[in-house]
């Protein structure tokens, strides 16, 4: 049996990571832009509201099933900033190393050893637009911002995390 469901983002390499995970279970997955979704507005405060709201948005505009996600990282020392504002920290439209020079500037003065943050990642998963319980998981992996970038082929804030 071949169960069909909605992919809340236009990332092909989400689309691609997801398809490969779910094939085993007889889950076929879709991106929202092969069906036509117009993307929800990310208005949340937290990455489970982001989420939801995303895949809520799929599944109403394609009466499907709906996966979708949130992350970000969160740095001790900023009280948790970017957070659900890591993909636009240094602004709309600013790039991956925008984002991480901000990043680095607002910890000039950070010693390594209070530079302590988190990636967090919330996936949502409802079986239909008006769920009113939907599947939510999370996974955090904990570590440091470095001083400097290094590494190359990264994503996000992959270089200095």
């Amino acid at each position: 049996m071949n169960r069909e469901l909605v992919l809340a983002s236009d990332n092909s390499g989400k689309l691609r990571e997801l398809s490969a995970l779910l094939s085993d279970g007889g889950f076929s997955v879709v991106g929202q832009g092969a069906l036509g979704v117009i993307p929800a507005e990310e208005t949340g405060k937290t990455f489970v509201e982001n989420a939801i709201l995303k895949a809520r948005n799929a599944a109403e505009q394609t009466a499907r099933p709906a996966i979708a996600d949130d992350s970000g990282i969160e740095v001790d020392a900023l009280d948790g900033a970017p957070g659900v504002y890591s993909a636009r920290f240094a602004g709309k439209g600013a790039s991956d190393a925008d984002n991480v020079a901000k990043l680095l500037s607002q910890l000039a003065d950070v010693p390594f050893e209070q530079r302590r943050a988190r990636f967090r990642c919330l996936m949502v998963y409802l079986r239909r637009a008006d769920d009113p319980a939907p599947l939510i998981c999370e996974g955090t992996w904990s570590g440091y911002i470095a001083i400097s970038p290094s590494g190359e082929n990264g994503f996000g804030y992959d270089p200095v995390f």
